[in-house]
């Protein structure tokens, strides 16, 4: 840690939320080591932030309840709450053992063979979103395409109907409840809702997988019942939570980095240029390049699981640390010009917005097929695109980066 006092880090800063980079870049150059009043540490430089992620043995999740209750206090009963108890049996939220069994057996479901024979479906799918809009040559991107692709592949996938009557009401359940992912203390209002919100995700899983049981599919769906042993099965419960978190965080990630990309595409229009000219030479390209510039995951926390350093700074066991994911995204240590957003970067890949270690993002190879498809195809058949970037509508919230709408003319 140096000597030079920045002030102290608050994910609540307003001023974040249009901009989090110029205090990112601040916290990388002062004080790359800092600590925040709110009793956590923040590393912001690629190097620290990968050796974070990376590090199994010295940084984990740590004691789900204590890491809630930093926000909230001593007394508050995180497991009282629905929301929060979802999120502590999310395995990405789990060390091992837990995590490893239950990460597994994902992972034997969700095959990189059944991603990749996605491809076919994914881009029939998103030719049928272009052919949708592609007349009216002006109109919201997030509502029309970036949301309805990752929602479409996701029922896909699972053997969801895709005009099932429910699934408009799954979808604003996702975003109401995934707040809990926010490391702050939410409003009464907030938790309440998220709380309610979780139940109806839970309710409409449950019916799925006991539909699975009964009836076998050639879906995700039915590949997530079957993996495993008899006894090292996942249990209904599991299944529920797992699906749940597959949906959401497949879609609503997906959905920003194919937001994020396109304000970029509109930011730095030379660029759009070269996909355009050139869009199955450039797209894998593009999706690595938006992942490093603008991710949809700007943060993520661990905690330290026993005594250790980082640069010279002694972490005590149990501390909490927050990777600032976006600001190690663009460390000039890293990365050349890093401010500049270049899709024939040869470096992209670098980004950590995957994360890293055991916990590396089990749908890393999903998402880049969907972001692939999806920049080849509009570049394609839209190559006028042009996005506002006046006044983007960031949403609400720190760790997940993405926009409320984004109107566009083609």
């Amino acid at each position: 840690m140096t000597d030079v006092r920045v002030p102290s880090f608050s994910p609540d800063d307003a001023s974040l939320k249009a901009d989090p980079y110029i205090a990112f870049a601040r916290l990388r150059e002062e004080d790359p080591i800092h600590r925040s009043d709110l009793g956590y540490w923040v590393v912001s430089r690629h190097e620290d932030v990968r050796g974070v992620l990376m590090n199994r043995d010295d940084f984990g999740q740590g004691d789900f309840v204590e890491n809630i209750r930093l926000f909230y206090g001593r007394d508050f009963d995180v497991m009282g709450q629905r929301g929060y108890k979802w999120l502590s049996e999310v395995f990405l939220m789990q060390d091992p053992p837990h995590h490893t069994r239950v990460r597994g057996l994902v992972t034997g479901a969700l095959t990189a063979k059944r991603v990749r024979a996605m491809e076919p479906r994914i881009r029939e799918i998103t030719d049928r979103l272009i052919d949708s809009l592609a007349g009216d040559g002006r109109g919201d991107l997030i509502a029309r395409f970036a949301y309805e692709l990752p929602v479409r592949v996701m029922c896909d996938m699972l053997g969801i109907d895709p005009e099932d009557e429910r699934l408009p009401a799954v979808i604003d359940a996702i975003a109401q409840s995934f707040i809990v992912f926010e490391a702050r203390a939410l409003t009464d209002a907030e938790l309440a809702t998220a709380n309610t919100q979780i139940g109806v995700l839970q309710d409409f899983f449950e019916v799925l997988f006991d539909e699975r049981k009964a009836v076998p599919q050639d879906d995700l769906a039915t590949a997530l019942v079957q993996a495993g042993g008899a006894e090292d099965a996942l249990s209904h419960d599991e299944l529920v939570t797992v699906a749940i978190g597959l949906f959401g965080a497949g879609f609503e990630t997906t959905a920003h980095m194919i937001g994020n990309g396109l304000l970029s595409f509109s930011r730095f229009p030379d660029q759009w240029q070269s996909l355009v000219a050139n869009p199955a030479a450039f797209a894998a390209g593009t999706v690595d390049e938006v992942l490093r510039y603008e991710s949809s995951l700007i943060a993520t926390y661990r905690t330290a699981l026993r005594a250790t350093q980082i640069r010279g700074q002694t972490i005590a066991k149990g501390e909490k640390i927050l990777t600032l994911i976006g600001a190690g995204n663009r460390d000039p240590r890293m990365f050349d010009n890093p401010d500049s957003f270049d899709i024939g970067r040869d470096n992209a890949a670098r980004h950590l917005s995957f994360g890293g270690g055991i916990h590396f993002c089990v749908g890393a190879e999903l998402a880049r097929l969907e972001g692939r498809v999806a920049f080849e195809r509009l570049a394609t058949r839209l190559p006028g695109l042009k996005v506002d970037t006046e006044a983007p509508a960031w949403r609400d919230g720190f760790l997940f980066r993405g926009m409320s709408t984004l109107p566009a003319r083609w």
